[in-house]
């Protein structure tokens, strides 16, 4: 006797419409469907496509299908993308192949429309138009960007940020260019300044120009956990409001901005591991200076906002106006920059490599199409990298004690003891340590090797080696040598001479017409 399909298999069946594939990275299962003439992903545990399927019982047999039932064909949905799926490319807001010279923005809108972008301008499609290529996930509290618009001027954003300075507005634009690359590394953007300088209305303004979301900026993170479980789920990560980073934070905000891996227990009651590995651009704000230490300061673009005048204040009515007003055009001019940087970036020639050096190529490679001369910005980041270089020496304890030690003698030689012995000696009272001050000749030689790349841009010479034979010791030679940071300064300060489309060495060609069909060709 044949028995009828249980409600879980008829759940399957009236799912065979759904393309079922997986993550090429992760490993995540998905399921692709149409719906209102678009079509959308979901990662099939999600709420949506539970959601939707229990739309498709429902529809088909009048009732709603039991808890057991939707979990039971989840299950095997998830199994059949797994093994029998495609796998496909996943992004989140931003996503594509820099190797094949396409960017793709989601606009995170009902319509499921994305932002196509190519080396001669961007175009409006729609999700099912770059599947192939890659496939938009969505999380909860995603809001959708303005419809970008053409002939958009990025000067529009000046008016509604609270600088003084040129140098900062091409650092800001900088970062937001930046943060439209799918691959980092990206640096971290501090707002430093007193209390009503306006950064906390400055990062929620940056943040909602590229990632919108119903909490555009939060609070510190209680663990790597939280910061990671906010990391898969935005873009852009803005954390407001803080008085200190530990070092905990300071570490795993080192990895997010550069190698971007973590790892964690699915569940606190199971021993599988959960991954994610990825890079996110991240803005954090706070009124003293945030980031001391030397790593995540090298990572670091550190903007310092005035006072805000009184006459400058606006009500937020006023604000919030300006900015709806103004978005899609700021959009759609930090989209003329991105494919500018598609097109220069492989030809551009930089004076010196920086750290973070495929972000500064990248921006300056869009600065044709941005309102300064070509070399602003590497010279605006080759001085602020100065000044955080300092900061991270006034910030630790080592960093003033070797400097003090070097200003009375040309060299000292010796080891992490010997060193440990004379630092002490030399600060007097050890019952008056300063903050931060290491316990110990390893912790002292932990610190002094973090912080030899800042010594060495002020002309301190730091360097560890081994000794060879019998009595073999490992010592630590300290000398004054000629300081790099003002040779650095004073090569991006020489602008580069300006070929065809203003990048050095950059000659325009020829568009082809299938490209520049539906663009907004420069």
């Amino acid at each position: 006797m044949k028995h009828a399909p249980s409600q879980a298999t008829r759940l399957v069946d009236l799912a065979e419409s759904v393309s079922l594939w997986s993550c090429a990275s992760s490993g995540e299962a998905f399921a692709s469907f149409w719906a209102d003439n678009h079509l959308e992903h979901w990662p099939i545990g999600s709420r949506a496509f539970q959601h939707y399927l229990a739309r498709l019982y429902f529809e088909a047999e009048q009732t709603a299908p039991s808890p057991e039932t939707l979990r039971g064909a989840l299950q095997v949905l998830e199994g059949r993308a797994q093994f029998e799926g495609k796998r496909f490319e996943t992004g989140l807001r931003v996503g594509g192949a820099l190797d094949d010279g396409l960017l793709y923005l989601d606009l995170a809108d009902g319509a499921w429309n994305v932002v196509e972008i190519n080396a001669y301008g961007w175009k409006l499609i729609s999700s099912h138009d770059c599947s192939g290529i890659i496939r938009f996930r969505r999380s909860s509290g995603m809001r959708p960007l303005p419809l970008p618009e053409r002939c958009g001027s990025i000067e529009e954003l000046r008016d509604l940020l609270n600088i003084d300075n040129e140098a900062d507005f091409s650092l800001i634009v900088g970062w937001l260019i930046g943060a439209l690359r799918p691959a980092g590394p990206y640096p971290l953007l501090a707002l430093h300044g007193e209390q009503g300088s306006g950064k906390s209305g400055t990062a929620r303004l940056l943040r909602n120009l590229i990632d919108p979301c119903s909490a555009p900026i939060r609070s510190e993170p209680r663990d790597e956990r939280d910061l990671m479980i906010a990391a898969r789920n935005r873009w852009i990560i803005a954390l407001d409001n803080l008085s200190h980073v530990r070092d905990w934070l300071s570490d795993a905000l080192c990895r997010l901005a550069s190698d971007g891996g973590f790892g964690t227990r699915s569940l606190y009651s199971d021993a599988e591991e959960m991954i994610f590995e990825s890079t996110r651009p991240m803005i954090l704000t706070g009124i003293s200076e945030l980031a001391e230490r030397s790593d995540l300061l090298d990572r670091t673009i550190v903007i310092t906002l005035p006072r805000l005048a009184d006459n400058r204040r606006r009500t937020e009515a006023d604000l919030a106006t300006a900015i709806e007003e103004s978005s899609g055009r700021i959009l759609g001019a930090l989209l003329n920059a991105v494919a500018e940087a598609l097109r220069n970036e492989q030809d551009i020639k930089l004076p010196m490599l920086p750290r973070m050096a495929d972000f500064a190529r990248w921006v300056a490679a869009a600065e044709p199409r941005l309102p300064w001369l070509p070399g602003s910005f590497l010279s605006a980041l080759a001085g602020n990298r100065a000044a955080a270089n300092e900061t991270a020496l006034d910030a630790s304890a080592v960093g003033l004690e070797i400097r003090r030690l070097l200003a009375e003698r040309e060299s000292w030689r010796g080891t992490a003891t010997e060193l440990f012995q004379e630092l002490e000696r030399r600060n007097g009272d050890t019952s008056r340590r300063p903050r931060g001050w290491p316990r110990s000749a390893k912790a002292l030689s932990g610190d002094l090797r973090r912080l030899a790349p800042n010594l060495r841009l002020v002309g301190l010479g730091v360097e560890f080696e081994q000794t060879r034979g019998e009595g073999s010791r490992k010592l630590i030679s300290l000398r004054r040598e000629a300081s790099s940071a003002s040779d650095a300064c004073d090569a991006y300060d020489a602008r580069p001479p300006l070929g065809v489309g203003g990048v050095a060495g950059v000659a325009r060609s020829p568009l082809p017409e299938e490209e520049m069909e539906g663009m907004d060709v420069f």
